[in-house]
């Protein structure tokens, strides 16, 4: 069902569910601040737990680690479009009786093995912000694998109005309007060029910067076919040479605007400042991370120069 923005969406799909009141969600921390914010606006508490070094999605194991008798759900995030441990975190849901929730703002026409990622778990919450591949300049849409679970979707979404004189439930105003629907559709005419223009792009990326040393690239997942949103690097100082704010500025110095993304983390933000990162680390490799990612540009006006000024400055030596 849509949405007029994805944060409303999330509020409300964690609504849907009825948490009980002040339980815990576990999350990722290397996450927009909406994903905390959703949980803590529906009088739940955020719980953080830490990511995997290849996907940078939440780490199943220290997910299992973070779980107390308070804890009513999980919470994903498809970072980047890299699609989280699914089969994992459905198993350790499973276990301990847990909903389980994907933010999956990131991750919009995503599929594995065919099979489309607005169906795992028990809701799937997608953003079609201005940023998005697909947008309609602000707007969400909540899915979940339960035909059941329209209605009450659609009267948290719309007030409790059942008709023009019946409201039978608490709701809120999150519907789509018809100015970004029109939008959306105008956007969706091109998302097949720009998605192709795209998959182009993030070929040349690898082959321009798959062997330079101490440069991770987004990880390939078998199965996955991409919704080519983002494209993030992990730079390591110790083997680059260079940490990740120079080469950010030198980029931006040339008129190639890079993105920090998500730098500062959640846990650095006042509200969860006093927060735990649990991890099956001595230290959470999520704080090493958060100062290493560099999203690079990726959409179709990057040009041949663009690539060619891209390659210089991480391939230059120190």
């Amino acid at each position: 069902m849509l949405f007029n923005n994805g944060t409303i969406a999330l509020l409300v799909a964690l609504k849907l569910f009825d948490l009980p009141e002040g339980s815990e969600v576990i999350t990722t921390p290397l996450t927009f601040a909406a994903t905390a914010h959703a949980i803590s606006w529906n009088g739940l508490t955020p719980v953080f737990a830490d990511v995997l070094p290849d996907t940078l999605t939440l780490d199943p194991a220290a997910v299992e680690k973070a779980i107390t008798p308070k804890t009513s759900a999980i919470l994903g995030v498809h970072v980047y479009g890299t699609v989280c441990e699914l089969d994992a975190l459905q198993d350790v849901a499973d276990r301990r009786g847990l909903k389980l929730i994907y933010d999956a703002a990131h991750a919009f026409g995503t599929k594995v093995n065919g099979r489309s990622i607005a169906s795992y778990g028990d809701a799937s919450v997608f953003s079609f912000h201005a940023t998005k591949l697909f947008n309609t300049l602000e707007g969400g849409l909540i899915a979940t694998p339960r035909r059941e679970d329209q209605e009450s979707i659609y009267f948290l979404r719309n007030f409790g109005i059942k008709n023009e004189e019946e409201v039978v439930s608490v709701g809120i105003n999150g519907k789509l309007n018809e100015v970004q629907s029109a939008i959306g559709i105008l956007n969706m005419r091109g998302i097949t060029g720009e998605m192709q223009v795209r998959a182009a792009l993030r070929q040349n990326y690898f082959e321009i910067l798959g062997d330079v040393p101490g440069v991770a690239l987004q990880p390939k997942q078998n199965g996955v076919t991409s919704s080519e949103q983002y494209f993030p690097v992990v730079i390591d100082q110790a083997k680059f040479g260079r940490n990740r704010d120079q080469v950010y500025e030198e980029l931006k110095s040339l008129g190639i605007f890079a993105r920090k993304y998500f730098h500062p983390i959640c846990t650095d933000f006042l509200p969860y400042r006093d927060c735990q990162i649990h991890s099956v680390r001595q230290v959470p490799y999520v704080s090493e991370v958060k100062s290493q990612v560099l999203c690079l540009p990726f959409h179709s006006g990057v040009d041949a120069q663009d690539l060619v000024d891209i390659e210089t400055v991480f391939k230059r030596k120190v």
